[in-house]
């Protein structure tokens, strides 16, 4: 039986910027299972920020059921939240968010400074999770230190390290170039075969064929939800064969 993580029932979100009321999201419902692999899509003023800041538990709805693996996000404490977010959410974003004076492992050892683990443990996990995403060598850099598809790659690192139900990635290869932008798409591709759910937030049409099924929304609401046909599946080995020259 297929697991369910997200599921979403006509929620809505409004906003209220002086005397006007701006509807983010109207009447939305989403279900999202384990080890699925997804795509929101949308315009700018399309509602798909709103929705990121609701999956990943930043925001509350206006209206409206979210359920998070069987748990009502409306009724949940701030002490909850933040706990799904650090334990349950791993966040990739479009500008990385790394601390600039901090080397590799310490950002990606944050979350687990945040969720209590100690020096030793932290660490070792830290490494991996950068081992993991190919940088091995990198550990101990700066960001400064790092080439743009490098610091991503720790930020994908620090989203993995918590083994979070989820990654949330915002953009994540807005700031790169194409080739760059493609190594980190295989990195979203392994993450999703090891069994991960993903879900990516884009504009861009090539970005989303990435993923198994897209969302598209427009005016707040949920214009098409489609299994995608025709899935861009990264070459592998080329991207590896780039990766070794980075």
């Amino acid at each position: 039986m297929t697991e369910n993580i997200i599921n979403i029932e006509h929620i809505a979100k409004v906003y209220t910027i002086g005397d006007v009321k701006v509807h983010a999201l109207s009447d939305v419902s989403l279900r999202i299972d384990k080890n699925e692999y997804v795509a929101i899509m949308g315009p700018s003023g399309s509602g798909k920020s709103t929705l990121m800041n609701m999956l990943g538990c930043l925001d509350t709805p206006s209206s409206g059921v979210y359920d998070f693996k069987a748990r009502n996000v409306s009724l949940m404490t701030d002490n909850d939240l933040a706990a799904i977010r650090n334990k349950e959410i791993g966040f990739v974003f479009q500008t990385f968010n790394l601390l600039s004076r901090s080397d590799a492992l310490h950002n990606v050892e944050l979350p687990l400074i945040y969720a209590g683990i100690g020096s030793s443990e932290r660490k070792e996990r830290a490494k991996q999770a950068l081992i993991s995403v190919g940088l091995e060598d990198r550990i101990h850099h700066k960001p400064n230190e790092l080439s743009g598809g490098q610091r991503q790659r720790v930020a994908i690192a620090r989203a993995l390290v918590t083994n979070p139900a989820i990654i949330l990635a915002d953009e994540p290869t807005g700031n790169l170039d194409s080739k760059t932008g493609e190594e980190i798409m295989l990195l979203f591709h392994e993450i999703h075969k090891k069994g991960n759910t993903v879900i990516l937030v884009t504009h861009e049409e090539y970005i989303a064929k990435h993923a198994a099924r897209i969302v598209r929304l427009k005016d707040g609401l949920i214009e098409k939800d489609e299994l995608v046909p025709n899935r861009y599946i990264p070459n592998i080995t080329a991207a590896v064969s780039e990766n070794q020259t980075d």
